[in-house]
This record gives structure tokens, sequence and C-alpha cells, in this order.
């Protein structure tokens, strides 16, 4: 079984839900508590085992490439001033070398072509997508979890998470052959069934572990749902000849796409850091 070297991060989306926010900033740059929700993600590839990181940029994106550089004036007056524990956290994201890769996606055209404009630096070998607005709060982390599953049955591994039946309209949804504890051998899947039509209440969560004979598919793949190239109906017509796992991972997924969603990831993450959890007790406490 090959291993999984190289995971796939879109970040070329627009943020349009979280507007006004995001017309000057990437929404992958905006905060949660005192880092950058990215910075959440790639520290999650990183715990994962993976060793190269394929950001899909777009136009206005370019403050993510300089996120994940050197910032020689700003870390130099850090180091003077002696404010060594800044200075480290400043530096925390800071690649090896050749750890990271950047490309254009060029247009707007949904998150299968995304996907498809990394096919020259994956290559031809399996490798893992994470949607970057997307944090889990888990130990370990949600992909090392599908890791663990990919090491024991291979093929393509989906995260899911249970959701109520009253909301499957809104994700895609897995249709499930049969589930052994976690794991569930797939049939099919299914984008924003309508309500009450939902094979399963397990919506797709952002992590996958994907074969690479779905670029092939992706790059004649016909415009699907919003007229965008869709991933979830390239991974059903791969289906039919690949087997699809679906892991139920476990952990709490804060959506930092969307506004409350942000609002409820900023809360619950400073409520538990050691340094700041009491502080934010207080200040929430006052607020309400």
């Amino acid at each position: 079984m090959t291993a999984v070297r190289k995971a796939v991060l879109p970040v070329a989306g627009l943020g349009t839900r979280v507007l006004p926010g995001t017309k000057t900033t990437p929404k992958e740059l905006l905060n949660v508590v005192d880092r950058p929700i990215l910075s959440y993600i790639v520290e999650e590839a990183r715990e994962a085992g993976i060793e190269h990181i394929v950001f899909v940029t777009g136009r206005s994106k370019g403050a993510i490439e300089d996120y994940f550089d050197h910032q020689v004036e700003l870390e130099a007056q850090l180091e003077a001033k002696g404010k060594t524990d800044v200075l480290e956290a400043v530096r925390r994201d800071l690649p090896k070398a050749g750890e990271m890769s950047f490309t254009r996606q060029m247009a707007p055209l949904g998150l299968g072509h995304a996907v498809w404009c990394a096919r020259d630096i994956v290559g031809n070998e399996p490798f893992a997508v994470l949607l970057p607005d997307v944090i889990v709060d888990s130990a370990p982390g949600a992909l090392a979890q599908l890791m663990r599953a990919y090491d024991l049955v291979g093929g393509n591994i989906i995260g899911v998470e249970e959701v109520p039946a009253s909301e499957t309209h809104k994700y895609g949804i897995i249709d499930p052959e049969r589930t052994e504890g976690r794991m569930s051998a797939m049939k099919g899947m299914v984008e924003k069934p309508a309500q009450g039509t939902a094979p399963s209440n397990m919506s797709i969560a952002g992590r996958y572990i994907l074969q690479p004979e779905i670029f092939d598919i992706l790059e004649s793949q016909p415009r699907g749902a919003g007229g965008e190239i869709q991933l979830t109906d390239a991974m059903a017509t791969l289906m039919g000849s690949q087997r699809f796992t679906a892991y139920q991972y476990e952990g709490i997924t804060h959506d930092c796409g969307d506004k409350i969603g942000l609002l409820k990831a900023n809360v619950a993450l400073a409520l538990k850091r050691p340094d700041l959890g009491d502080a934010a007790r207080a200040a929430l406490q006052g607020l309400i």
C-alpha cells in the first residue's frame, strides 16, 4: 500500500459567507483566538505525517504564501527585545525547505477543479484533501484518524460526521452499505439531498484520502451543482471501480467559513487554552 505523503488545501475560495471580513483578508487567515484558521489545518496535516502541502490559491490570496515565509524585520525586532515566546509563535508555522507548494486556480470552478489543479504536484500517488475553513478539535487530529483507517483498508477514505436528520439537505451525505464501528463501506453519496430523501445522516466533513485516479475523472468531469466541477461527482464515478470507506472521526467540527461557526470556534478554543481559558470564561460571563 502506497503511503499518503501529500495533502491538497484548496484556498482559492472567496469567503462570501464571512464578508465583509474577507474583502481584503483571505478567510483562511482570519483568526481563531490568536492564530489564523490555516495554522490549525497545517498543524493537523503535519501531525498526520504529511510531508508536502499543496496550496491551491487564487487571485488576492498572496497573503497566504507570505504567511508561510519569514518576516525578517518583525522577527529581528522580537529577537532584539527578547520576546522569545512571541518569536517562537511567529515561526511555528514556517515550512521546512520544499515542504510547501503553491499553484493557482485561475477561475472559481469548484472544489473538484481546485483539486485537479494540484495534479502535477501530487503525481501518481494517494493524497489527502483538507478543507481549509473546517477546524476539527480532536486528539489525535481528524486526518491522523483517517490515516489509521487507510492503513487498515486502503482505497479512498472519506471523513464523515453525524448530523441531525433535519439538516441532511445542507450537506453531502454518504450512502452506506454496511457499518462496523466507525467505518462504513460506501455504495454511494448524494450532494444536498432533498429533505426526507437522505440515505443516512452521515455528512461528508471536509477530510479525504483519495487515490490519484480521481484526477483523470476530474479532467473531463462535467459541471454539476451550482455550475461547478464537484468533487463528490468525481468520487461517485470512481466508486464504480475502487473501494470507498467512510470514517466517522472523533472530534468537534467548527465551520469557520460561517460567521457563527467562526465565533463558536473562537469561544470553544479559547476556553480550552490553559493560558487564556479562565480569562476567556470570565469575559464571556461578564458579557452574558
